[in-house]
């Protein structure tokens, strides 16, 4: 298959709350002229493509159709959402087992017809999963990501910018690592308005402490166990943040984003995916940044892909 026969379309795999909501996300920002949803419930995806549809003349121009894995032929990216949903007091990672199947399952179903596209994982575990669709695709390490701490990245973004009163954009920090339990705060690299973080709390009346940073941090990480136990699950911020990264994939921004993908040496990590900024442009990641950070950051940056290697070794990879 050729570039030119690509295009631009995505295609969805999986169609329940957090594939309906992307699709959603990435039909208003006009990030793509085709959006093909695929699933095992044919009625659904179906529904959901009527749905879509029926709201076209309120978006920008974009054909919208249920499909089958065939037609992934014609994706440059494909998205796969689907998969076992996390339940309340299950970590990320107990979904493993449960959801490794079903993703093999995926990606050889996808990749018998298209072996050209960027593969875009958001099922949980992700970090696991990015690293079993690497392995079961084939295809080389930058066209197969995760959304990884993206997400992360933007809820510790916004309650920065909520402690500190200012608006989220004016925020640079990052969450490395894995998605999950033992994800990084990368305080170091933390910066408001071009300032690192404890200059700008001198003279913030917010009158920061170090006990704040950490109920910050405690409160990005657990924040999607306390929004499952609030309504059942997480998906309006995940669809914006697979939207934005379809968006530099099909726009060929170059930015940077914390997604994940294969650490080939990054602060002595090789093997296993997980997240770093990262340069995400029309070839996927592109470049995986190694930022300064603090000692003790890099040593639990570290720990987190071990720990996340061990669980991989354990699944038997």
């Amino acid at each position: 298959m050729d570039n030119g026969k690509m295009r631009d379309a995505v295609a969805i795999v999986g169609v329940g709350a957090v594939g309906a909501t992307t699709a959603y996300a990435i039909m208003n920002a006009g990030a793509t002229s085709e959006l093909i949803l695929v699933g095992r419930n044919i009625d659904k995806v179906t529904g959901q493509a009527m749905d879509l549809r029926h709201g076209s003349s309120f978006v920008p121009p974009v054909k919208i159709r249920a499909g089958e894995y065939e037609d992934c032929a014609d994706a440059r990216v494909v998205i796969i959402t689907a998969g076992v949903r996390q339940e309340p007091g299950e970590s990320r990672m107990d979904l493993l087992e449960r959801n490794l199947e079903v993703v093999n399952e995926i990606i050889s179903k996808v990749t018998a017809y298209n072996d050209e596209c960027i593969i875009l994982m958001v099922t949980n575990p992700v970090d696991a999963l990015t690293y079993a669709a690497l392995k079961k695709s084939g295809f080389p390490p930058g066209r197969v990501i995760g959304s990884g701490t993206l997400l992360d990245t933007s809820r510790f973004r916004y309650l920065l910018g909520e402690q500190c009163h200012v608006a989220t954009q004016n925020v640079h920090a990052y969450i490395i690592g894995e998605h999950g339990d033992s994800e990084v705060p990368a305080w170091s690299a933390t910066n408001v308005a071009g300032m690192p973080f404890e200059m700008f709390c001198q003279g913030c009346p917010c009158k920061c402490t170090l006990g704040d940073k950490d109920e910050i941090f405690q409160r990005v990480k657990n924040a999607a166990y306390e929004i499952i136990e609030k309504k059942g699950a997480t998906f309006y911020a995940i669809g914006l943040a697979v939207r934005r990264i379809v968006q530099a994939i099909l726009r060929n921004e170059s930015v940077i984003l914390t997604v994940s993908s294969l650490m080939e040496g990054q602060y002595g990590v090789s093997d296993v995916c997980v997240s770093l900024p990262s340069v995400v442009d029309e070839s996927g990641v592109s470049r995986v940044l190694e930022m300064p950070l603090s000692e003790d950051e890099s040593g639990m940056f570290r720990a987190s892909a071990e720990s996340l290697r061990a669980n991989l070794e354990k699944a038997g990879f």
